[in-house]
């Protein structure tokens, strides 16, 4: 099933760990950080990976990526690239900067992204689109408040996903938002409840299920559906 995967946010935690998986199966992989002299742990890794600079909230960039795919195929585009935007934030201590920074980044640049390659995936074998996003951004499943920026921003994620999935199901296109559980990376921290091998290899699991049957849906790294 081998073929091609951009992985979006890869110098470390999750998307560094889906560089990693997909390369030691022999994928091609594009992986995508902002500073291409600050690889991370991509420096490190082995099999056929090509690291692109991408700054998602730039057009510019964007751009660039674009024209370094030039006519390429991608089989599989996984948006990972996040923020956990501004912490302890209240309805009296807004902080608008960093909220619209957190949506540009969450929310806006994964579609930003399909759309520009959208000449490569509609050439590839797989035609599968990932967003990573969270269970913090399902409405029905937030029991415990707070987190403004980030749920909110991961919420429209979810729901501009699931519209696009609607909107490119025609064309064989199969999509997914995922949560990839509480990983302990830079973001989820040291107390968190799994590591990232064991959160990308379900996720990939997920991924490799998902058809055109089952798009635009949001699953759990495990592969349980998750309330929107």
């Amino acid at each position: 099933m081998a073929g091609s995967v951009l992985v979006t946010g890869a110098s470390r935690g999750l998307g560094l760990e889906f560089a990693r998986q997909y390369a030691d199966e022999g994928w091609r992989v594009y992986a995508t950080c902002r500073d291409v002299t600050r690889p991370g742990g991509l420096a490190s890794l082995k099999g056929d990976i090509i690291v692109l600079p991408l700054e998602v909230t730039e057009k510019r960039s964007i751009d660039a990526l674009v024209q370094s795919f030039g006519s390429a195929p991608l089989d599989i585009l996984i948006a990972n690239a996040g923020v956990i935007g501004p912490r302890g934030m209240t309805a009296d201590n807004v902080d608008r900067v960093s909220w619209l920074e957190t949506f540009a980044v969450n929310a806006v640049a994964p579609i930003a992204i399909v759309g520009a390659l959208k000449r490569n995936t509609e050439k590839g074998k797989h035609k599968k689109l990932v967003a990573v996003s969270s269970r913090m951004g399902s409405i029905g499943g937030n029991v415990s408040g707070g987190s403004y920026a980030y749920r909110s921003s991961k919420a429209a994620l979810n729901a501009a996903w699931h519209s696009l999935a609607l909107d490119l199901a025609a064309q064989g296109y199969a999509m997914a938002v995922l949560h990839p559980g509480w990983v302990k990376t830079d973001m989820g921290g040291k107390d968190a409840d799994i590591d990232p091998v064991e959160s990308v290899t379900g996720m990939r699991q997920v991924i490799d299920r998902l058809t055109v049957a089952e798009t635009g849906r949001f699953y759990n790294y495990d592969g349980a559906e998750l309330p929107w």
